[in-house]
């Protein structure tokens, strides 16, 4: 795991080798400054001799302020490269989720991709940033502080042979039980920001039907359950501090009660027992910061194998080795095309033959859940075909290089997404080199112009988060007018129009008819006056293709479209 997580630290290793240089060096002034005080005390005052006890004192106060001094660059140095490191880590991570295919997504879900970028990783920037100080300054700080210990009275040491291995004991049964409870703890987060982010997404459903009190219900059993589970780690990490503060205290207590004999004994000096207790305490310190490291570590642990689940994660779906690099025309073919999401065991597509000539306008048709959006989702390989061949330009999407092939399909989802900006850099979405004139004259396509140029600010007009800003048609025109700015080959509208009048609905077909000939346009619609004067309407139901034709032919053959058709006139008359 750790030699996955290295190469994130390049970038900042300058930092990661001189902040436990300077850790070290304030160890050592720590560790001589106990030494100093003894010779006070056994020489200086014993001999009454003020001006070594002046001498000494000064001394101390210098290699105080030089660990000081340490201290704060090697503090300054860790930080950067703890925290650097997170960054590059988060950066890398965010760089690979947008290769991710839908896929990957329905696996590595939002709410646990955000939990990973934020805690998962400013908990690594913790555990890096105390790797380089913390692990650093405990091992050497107890190494150096039992070797004076030893100098001074080899005897006394002899309660380090029963502590040290004892707070060992302790601490491994700790972090045996505390590592699944950590691991646990960070998929109730997953779960709790879930929750929080389905609500938010929906408040405004929620608040229309009344549900809050249910929201705040499920919210809250979520919430116990993170609180428990955080609660039965801190119950099980504050059993250590309390014992090994026990432990500290005995080793005090019995060198105190050993030391005190030998110096009435004349064998030990007042000053060497002052230096001894120091250094238990120094050694027990850094026995309870490596408890303290430890435990970090392992929670780190937890989050390093969520984040490096993120990095390993190869898209489903990416580009061939020697890839075509041009599409031809906006040619559709499937060929006996089967499609099952993951994890899936039932097909929702099955055996689909289509062909779709270039710059045919298409219209498609049928009930909820008839695989509609799952068939269009192939042609720009959102995802794969499970069986058989989808075509565009006469070449197997497999074969296109995912860059070329996405950006000659332009597509408009179901769920309009507009993001925090302009119009225009919404618009430059679709082509980043796009000049105004073009982005007007895809709004102008799109029957979006009519309201964009009525802002004073026009193009600069802001975006606010999810196009908030905007009613639901005009979303839908802006998305359709970004889907244009890239001038595609083929066009797909997923519903995309449900939201507008059927005056400006009309608007935009005759705008499609008149300026998109060339272009081959699919619309998803789930009202038939939308797609009507299509050059062929497929019907789906259950994953098949029912029937197809126009609009007069599937009045005449299909007995589904005839149904609904027939629905939405009685609808229109009442």
């Amino acid at each position: 795991m750790l030699k996955k997580l290295l190469p994130f630290m390049k970038k900042y290793r300058k930092y990661a080798i001189l902040s436990p240089i300077m850790m070290i060096l304030e160890v050592a002034s720590d560790i001589l400054v106990p030494l100093l005080m003894s010779r006070i005390v056994d020489v200086g005052i014993k001999n009454q001799d003020m001006a070594y006890v002046i001498r000494m004192g000064l001394l101390m106060i210098l290699l105080a302020l030089f660990g000081l001094f340490m201290g704060v660059v090697s503090s300054f140095f860790g930080a950067r490269a703890g925290f650097g490191f997170a960054a590059e880590l988060r950066k890398e991570a965010f760089a690979r989720i947008q290769n991710y295919s839908f896929a990957n997504l329905d696996v590595l879900n939002p709410p646990t991709l955000i939990t990973r970028l934020t805690a998962d990783a400013d908990m690594l920037a913790q555990v890096a940033m105390m790797s380089l100080r913390m692990a650093i300054r405990a091992p050497f700080m107890m190494i150096l502080a039992l070797i004076m210990a030893i100098s001074f009275n080899p005897g006394l040491s002899l309660v380090f042979a029963v502590a040290i291995p004892l707070v060992i004991v302790i601490l491994l049964v700790v972090l045996k039980y505390a590592n699944p409870m950590f691991r646990a703890i960070q998929e109730r987060v997953d779960h709790l920001n879930a929750i929080v982010q389905e609500n938010l997404i929906g408040i405004r459903v929620v608040k229309s039907f009344n549900r809050q009190s249910h929201e705040e219900e499920r919210f809250a059993q979520r919430n116990d359950g993170l609180r428990d589970m955080v609660l039965k780690a801190v119950n099980l990490i504050m059993v250590l501090m309390p014992v090994l503060n026990l432990v500290i205290y005995a080793c005090i207590g019995a060198v105190l009660w050993f030391g005190g004999q030998q110096i009435m004994a004349g064998t030990m000096l007042p000053g060497e027992l002052i230096a001894f207790v120091t250094y238990i305490t120094q050694i027990m310190m850094a026995l309870m910061m490596l408890s303290m490291y430890f435990m970090m570590l392992t929670r780190g642990t937890a989050s390093a194998g969520r984040l490096i689940e993120v990095l390993e994660t190869e898209s489903e779906i990416r580009s061939a080795e020697s890839p075509v690099g041009e599409v031809a025309d906006g040619q559709i073919e499937f060929k006996d095309v089967s499609f099952r999401y993951p994890g899936n065991s039932n097909d929702v597509l099955k055996h689909i033959d289509l062909s779709i000539a270039s710059g045919q306008l298409i219209g498609i048709i049928g009930s909820t859940g008839s695989a509609k959006t799952s068939l269009v989702q192939l042609i720009p390989r959102l995802y794969d075909a499970s069986a058989g061949q989808v075509l565009v330009g006469g070449q197997d999407v497999r074969d296109y290089d995912l860059e070329t092939l996405r950006h000659s399909i332009g597509m408009v989802l179901q769920k309009n997404t507009l993001v925090t900006g302009t119009i225009r850099s919404n618009m430059q979405w679709g082509d980043e080199t796009a000049a105004d004139e073009e982005i007007i004259e895809a709004l102008r396509r799109a029957q979006a112009w009519e309201f964009v140029s009525q802002y004073s600010d026009g193009l600069d007009h802001p975006v606010e988060q999810g196009g908030s800003n905007f009613s639901g048609g005009q979303k839908q025109r802006l998305t359709i007018a970004r889907a244009l700015v890239k001038q595609p080959r083929i066009l797909i509208l997923d519903d995309s129009t449900s939201a507008v009048d059927m005056t400006t609905d009309a608007k935009l077909r005759r705008s499609f008819r008149e300026n998109l000939a060339d272009v081959t346009t699919i619309i998803i619609a789930q009202r038939i006056s939308s797609i009507e004067d299509a050059d062929r309407i497929i019907v789906m139901e259950k994953g098949e293709i029912e029937s197809q034709g126009t609009h007069q032919e599937l009045l005449e053959t299909s007995p589904i479209y005839r149904e609904i058709n027939e629905s939405q006139e009685r609808g229109l008359a009442v």
